[in-house]
Parts: structure tokens; sequence; C-alpha cells
């Protein structure tokens, strides 16, 4: 049966917000002149964001369903030794605007791109490289987004009491609407207040569990007596073996930098002071985040020792300790993150669509082809089927959202790394070694995905990033150097 109304209050005034969050920042777009500025409104918030709201939206971008569900559900199983392993991706924010920043800033904006996919077309000049690169951010955003899809879903319906379907629709129908109707600049903004909601809700979690155990000591001291691999760095069994653990610095570490849902982000800062700004929040708050929702799940261990392992752990958790309503703020929390991830890729799929498909291959480039009011109309109806199909997908849901969300990210660091980094600093860089890179990536990382050959517990990144690496650099060096040109208007 459904739990006290007061649970879903916090949940419901969540969405209202977003929804007016983005019928202002429709307003805003509407005040484009043409169609490119519309473009660059829509899809990058016309270069304005600022440090915090920067920051925030790279955190809540890369923040999921696996970040507040998933992975402190497997903390929950394997103790200490998978929030320290959480923890290697306290850097995300600081490596991407580091690395990427200002670099992927001043390009862009050298070359009129609004897109990674834009960047990479003007940088190798290859339709072979884009269409890849296109096809392949479809392909593996679609599998994270079944993954959030599925996580909202399911902690709405643990939570709650209401049947998955009902959660699946609130979610989806939201997620999809408010961002085809605002674009980049309402999914910022909503991922400011997503960050926001976000810490409340960790915060809460973690002291529940925490005063429900009899303190840190107690709980520490429950869990060692469950099972002594609890509170080691290995885990139950060596569960965690240090090879993976040095394999997840390249899946969640430096694979970051491959992830197009946080590299857009460098697009889109006004300046240098903004971004140094968004370096040293992002750091900061991603940091506590991850840590308090990943303590949360292990200590959850020592307060009740036998709840069902995997996704449905951490909302069952939180139906123990909390009240309705408090129950109903941390339920909007990891909804936030899942909505600021979706609606990233949402985007992005969008703008690969429209932009670097339609645009460029149907209209020559030439967006002024296209009336503002058709590629409002355009980008509503791309976003809306792409989430439909996602949704229904969604309605026979698979388990352990973790592992699917590391298996889509996994592919786009495989397609995207070596050409967004290698492209970036090394001038020898050129159109055989992306395609080369993105073929035996992303051949690599699926065939051992697949087969999960003994590997003494290195992750299949770990080879997958070094088979790219290889074959891009091969590529470049048997292939034809490119000059970087601007897009089109």
């Amino acid at each position: 049966m459904p739990t006290n109304f007061s649970t879903i209050i916090p949940v419901v005034a969540y969405l209202v917000l977003s929804f007016a969050v983005a019928f202002w920042a429709r307003k805003k777009t509407e005040s484009s002149v043409s169609s490119q500025g519309f473009i660059e409104d829509y899809f990058i918030g016309g270069r304005s964001l600022g440090g915090f709201v920067l920051a925030m939206t790279i955190i809540a971008s890369y923040t999921s369903a696996s970040s507040f569900v998933g992975g402190p559900g497997v903390a929950y199983r394997l103790g200490l030794s998978w929030v320290l392993l959480a923890m290697i991706q306290v850097p995300t924010t600081f490596l991407t605007l580091g690395i990427l920043g200002k670099r992927f800033a001043i390009m862009a904006r050298k070359t009129q791109s609004v897109t990674i996919t834009d960047y990479l077309r003007a940088r190798y000049d290859s339709d072979a490289v884009v269409i890849l690169c296109s096809i392949a951010l479809i392909v593996f955003f679609m599998a994270a987004m079944l993954a959030q899809f599925i996580g909202g879903a399911r902690l709405f319906q643990t939570v709650t009491g209401y049947p998955y379907i009902v959660g699946l629709v609130l979610f989806g129908v939201s997620v999809v609407l408010y961002t085809a109707i605002g674009g980049f600049r309402a999914v910022v903004l909503t991922d400011a207040i997503q960050g926001i909601v976000m810490i409340v809700a960790v915060i809460v979690v973690l002291l529940a569990v925490i005063k429900a155990g009899g303190g840190m000591e107690q709980c520490i001291s429950s869990l060692k007596a469950i099972d002594p691999g609890l509170i080691t760095p290995t885990g139950p069994k060596n569960a965690i073996p240090q090879p993976f653990t040095l394999s997840f610095w390249v899946l969640v570490g430096i694979g970051i930098l491959g992830l197009p849902q946080t590299t857009q982000r460098c697009m889109a800062y006004k300046d240098s002071k903004a971004m140094h700004n968004a370096m040293v929040i992002g750091t900061l708050l991603i940091g506590f985040m991850i840590l308090c929702a990943h303590l949360a799940g292990t200590l959850g261990r020592a307060v009740i020792p036998d709840l069902p392992a995997g996704d449905l752990a951490m909302p069952s958790l939180i139906m123990e300790l909390l009240s309705p309503v408090w129950a109903g703020v941390f339920i909007a929390g990891p909804l936030a993150a899942i909505m600021s991830t979706v609606d990233s890729m949402l985007l992005l799929v969008s703008a690969a669509i429209i932009k670097d498909l339609y645009i460029h291959y149907r209209l020559k480039g030439d967006a002024s082809r296209m009336t503002i009011v058709s590629l409002k109309k355009a980008s509503l109806i791309s976003t809306t089927v792409i989430g439909l199909m996602v949704f229904v997908a969604a309605i026979e849901p698979p388990d352990l959202l973790v592992w699917i969300n590391l298996f889509a990210f996994g592919g786009l660091e495989a397609v995207f790394l070596c050409p967004m980094v290698l492209g970036l600093y090394w001038e020898k860089a050129n159109a055989t070694g992306a395609i080369a890179s993105i073929i035996f990536g992303v051949s690599t990382f699926i065939i051992l995905t697949i087969i999960k050959p003994a590997m003494g517990g290195v992750h299949a990144i770990v080879p997958t990033t070094l088979a790219s690496l290889a074959a891009f650099v091969i590529g470049s060096y048997a292939g034809h150097p490119v000059r970087l040109r601007k897009q089109q208007n």
C-alpha cells in the first residue's frame, strides 16, 4: 500500500520548481534573434555560466542513480572498501576543468562549436569521425538513461509504496518535458537546484544512520562483528582486489575526460574566474556527497544487517529510519541526481540528431535554413522520441544499475577519451587515428565485457584504454595531418 502522502510532497514541490525554471529558460531562448543564436542558447546556454552554476551542473550531470542507489547498495554489501573506491570520483570537476576547461573553451569559440561532435568535426575534418561519435553517443547514452529511468522509478516505488510504473511515468514525463521545454539553460539551473537538494538528502540520511547505529564507533564495531572484511580496503573475501581499485582510476578518474555530458560544460562558462571557482567548489561538494551517500550505505549494514542487497538496500534503509517527510526529502535527492544526468544526456542526444546530423548533412551546415520555430519543434520532437524509447525499455527493468551505468561510461570513454584529449594536446592527431581509436576501443571493450576473461581483477576499461591509445597513435602516424577549421553558420 502507498505510504503517507506527505512522503511525496517534497518530490512534487521539486518537480513543480523544475518546470517553473524550464518555462523561465524557454522565455530566455525566445529572445534569440537568429537560428544560430537559438542553437547556442538552447544547447550551451549562450556560454554564460558562472562558477557556482558551472560546478553544480558538472556535479549533477555526473552523479546519477548509481551514486545514490546502486553505489550505496554495493557499499552495503562490500563495506568500506566500496566507499574507498567511490572516492576516486572526487577529482571529477577538477580534472575536467583543469585539463579540458580553458583549452577546450578557446577551441570551441575559435571553431564556433556548440557540441562535442562540432569540435571533433572541426578538429579532424572527417565525416566518419562525426558519424561514429554521434551513433556511439546515442547508443551509450540510451543505455545510461535506461539505468537512470529504472533507478528513479524503483526508488519511488520502494519509498512511497506506489507501483513501479507510476514512478516511471512521473519521473520520465517530468524530465523529458522540462528538458525539451527549457534546453541547456533550464538543465543547468535545475542542476544547481538539484545539487542543493542532493546535499541536503545525503546529510539527512547519513545522520539518521549514524544515530540509529549508536554513533560512528559503534557502527564500525557492529560491521566488524558481522564480517571483519567490511572494514578492510579489499572488502569481504578480497572482493575488491587492488588491480580493480587501480582500474577504477581509469574508469571514473582519468576516464571522465571522455564523458560528453561533463565535457560539454567546458564550452559554457563565461570567463576564467568562473572556471577556477568551479574547480574548487565542484571538488569539495562532489567529494562530500559521494562520501556521505556511500558511507550511509555501508553503516546501514550495521543498523539493519538483513536488508535485500543491491539496488533496494538504500531505499529500504531510509524507509526504516526516516519519517515520511524526511523520506520524501531523501527521495528528492536521488531523483535530482538521476534527472540531472538524464536531462544532460537527452540534450546531447537531441543536439547530435539536430545539429550534428540533420543540420550538417541535410542542410549542409546552414542553420539559417531552419527558423527558430522549426528548431524549437525539432528539439521538442527529438527529445520526446528518445525519452519515450528509453521509457518503453525501462518498463521491464533489469537489476544492478551500477553495472549498467559503468558499462555505458566505459563505452563512452572508449569512443571519446583519446579523440578529445589528444585532439586538444597533440598536433599530429588526425582522423585516421581517431577512427582507429574508436573502432578498436569500442570493439575491445564490448568483447571483454561479454567474454569476461580472467584478468586478475583488472576492469575491462584498462585494456580498452590501452588499445584505444595505441590505435590512435599508430593511426595518426599512418594518416595525414589536418588543420583546425571553423564551423559553417
